[in-house]
């Protein structure tokens, strides 16, 4: 559905003195990309590509509780 400024006639647009310096000769395309996805579908597909890297999180996660322990046993031994 094509708008037009009547639409939004509250909408002022203020272009400032050079704003488009440096822009001869450029053409600049802006569009709505219909076809992005939303942030709900990103999340559904990082929570399934997860499942491909179940391994890598897996040893990451006992050695962040094999560090923390060491810690641990380190505090108590100086205390």
């Amino acid at each position: 559905m094509p708008t037009s400024e009547d639409d939004f006639p509250e909408a002022d647009i203020i272009i400032e003195d050079g704003a488009f310096d440096g822009f001869e000769g450029k053409t600049i395309n802006i569009t709505e990309n219909v076809d992005s996805q939303g942030d709900v579908q990103a999340g559904i597909e990082f929570i399934y590509h997860m499942r491909e890297h179940i391994v890598d999180v897996t040893v990451a996660t006992a050695y962040l509780l094999v560090v923390y322990a060491i810690y641990m046993w380190i505090k108590k031994k100086l205390s």
